[in-house]
């Protein structure tokens, strides 16, 4: 029979993320949760104690001689969870696409078996969005605020235009980027349904790649972009924000880096520091798996769809093919 214990933790074998604050390397944040998660299995209700038949003496009231004996039936203490310990001594929580510690924001974990998901998550072309907190006038040797400081420059003559220009730039060389490493044939059907699934990505292994990019806040010296990617590492996202004020003949530092959405997983899904706790972790994974359900649902009909038009497109053939 499983234990409480078990019941939960099937309940917490899954995909969730949470948010990880900036300042916190990401091994601290999954220690935090994994310890978190074994306190919650550990305080489980343990199973009622088996019991065994024993044969004990039974006393005579006038004297110590036992008059017989009688049949009882005891608790087997070696099986007590003071004696054995806690059922779950470890479990194994992995981390996604990591965060370094200057970065915040979603982080994608999983529980158990969910570990192998992990690893077909880093294989596949799945897009991730950032923001960006620039700052025009410096330079650093590591491109963040928390570098040193190697150039000084005005900024005066930068304008939103020029700099929606530099990022227009930018994004055309990753398009092209992304088309040369997609190894697909643009003007396929199979071309277009992966962009429309969002699928169109590099086959296998390649450099960073900007799928979007654009400046939601200018307020100089300070500007914040939204950054669609993939293959990307929060260094070279640094890295882009000095690249673009070289460009607009100035200098920029990166003051923030924040992941806003990992594949499926948006803002909105990830729970805070004090919501890693398995009660909240079990309603991420059901969520994750309710999405997860849905959207293989949703391409079942999409395939179901072009299985039939397609029928529809050969039984024309055939009749044209028979009245000709």
């Amino acid at each position: 029979m499983a234990t409480p214990a078990a019941h939960m933790f099937r309940r917490l074998e899954g995909l969730f993320c949470v948010y990880k604050p900036s300042g916190i390397p990401w091994k601290l944040v999954r220690d935090t949760i994994e310890t978190k998660l074994l306190k919650g299995l550990d305080a489980s209700p343990s199973l009622p104690l088996p019991q065994k038949i024993r044969f004990l003496p039974q006393p005579d009231s006038n004297n110590l001689t036992p008059k017989g004996l009688t049949v009882v039936s005891v608790p087997v203490l070696s099986e007590h969870p003071l004696v054995t310990g806690p059922e779950f001594k470890q479990i194994r929580v992995g981390v996604g696409h990591r965060l370094d510690t200057l970065s915040s924001g979603v982080l994608v974990l999983g529980v158990g078996n969910a570990n192998k998901v992990l690893n077909e998550l880093h294989n596949c072309p799945v897009t991730r969005d950032y923001t960006l907190e620039g700052e025009f006038g410096t330079a650093t040797d590591d491109f963040s605020h928390t570098g040193r400081v190697v150039e000084r420059s005005t900024y005066d003559h930068i304008t939103q235009d020029k700099l929606d220009r530099v990022l227009a730039m930018l994004q055309g060389a990753n398009q092209k980027a992304l088309l040369t490493y997609a190894n697909v044939d643009m003007r396929s059907q199979e071309a277009y349904e992966m962009a429309v699934q969002g699928l169109l990505g590099p086959d296998g292994k390649s450099p960073p790649i900007l799928t979007g990019l654009r400046c939601i806040r200018f307020q100089p010296p300070k500007f914040t972009l939204e950054v669609q990617c993939l293959n990307e590492t929060q260094k070279y996202l640094r890295k882009v924000v000095h690249e673009i004020g070289l460009e607009l003949r100035s200098t920029a530092v990166c003051k923030g880096v924040r992941r806003t959405r990992d594949g499926v997983f948006t803002l909105q899904d990830a729970l805070t520091r004090d919501q890693w706790t398995p009660g909240d972790v079990m309603g991420a994974v059901r969520q994750y798996r309710a999405v997860k359900k849905n959207k293989l649902s949703n391409s079942t009909s999409r395939m179901h769809k072009y299985k039939t038009q397609d029928q529809k497109d050969d039984d024309a053939g055939e009749e044209m093919h028979s009245s000709g």
